[in-house]
């Protein structure tokens, strides 16, 4: 008689201290996530005790006895709306700058960005027979140089050649135009003289 109210308070002690590591391990294994993602129906707690293999666990899964929970929220929101304000030049003073401004934005990529800029112009350019190839060797080497800060100053260079081209054409068809009159002057000149000299 005297056993009976301890032997109810030793079963009552196992029923809220049995372990279910074994359970809870078996689970995430089967649910491919981890052990803290795990959750077992504290209501149940005696069948899903008895549940020793992966099969048994698979079928508590399917009569909702064991849950994977869902995964915690991390919203990105505030990142959003703090890259939108970036963008807009917020958050980006003197205080806020870690490193040095060739480390935020080095001299060298804005050197590559530019060079690629200028070359791929001159490229466009010369297969679209705007310039020669010399024209073209001329102006890369400049490029390479440093000699064009951006492609407005670059086109503006290659119109200026090609006008000045342009411009010695014509001065050489002007001056070879000249030389053949003066050459047809003087054979008329001398065929005349020939003439009298004759008579």
């Amino acid at each position: 008689m005297n056993d009976s109210p301890s032997f109810s308070l030793v079963a009552l002690l196992f029923f809220f201290y049995i372990s279910l590591k074994l359970q809870k391990r078996l689970a995430a294994s089967v649910l491919k996530c981890g052990k803290n993602k795990i959750w077992l129906d504290p209501n149940e707690i005696n069948e899903i005790s008895l549940a020793n293999s992966r099969r048994n666990i698979a079928r508590l899964k399917r009569d909702g006895l064991i849950i994977k929970k869902p995964a915690t929220v991390h919203s990105r929101a505030r990142v959003t709306l703090r890259n939108e304000a970036k963008r807009k030049g917020r958050h980006t003073g003197i205080g806020k700058r870690r490193g040095t401004a060739n480390a935020r934005l080095p001299v060298k990529v804005l050197w590559m960005r530019r060079i690629r800029v200028l070359r791929r112009l001159l490229r466009k350019m010369r297969d679209a027979k705007k310039i020669d190839k010399h024209i073209y060797h001329s102006l890369y080497m400049l490029a390479k140089g440093n000699q064009f800060k951006n492609k407005r100053v670059l086109l503006e260079t290659i119109h200026d050649k090609k006008r000045e081209m342009s411009e010695e054409k014509a001065l050489a068809e002007q001056a070879a135009a000249r030389k053949s009159r003066a050459k047809a002057r003087l054979e008329r000149k001398a065929a005349k003289t020939g003439d009298k000299s004759q008579e």
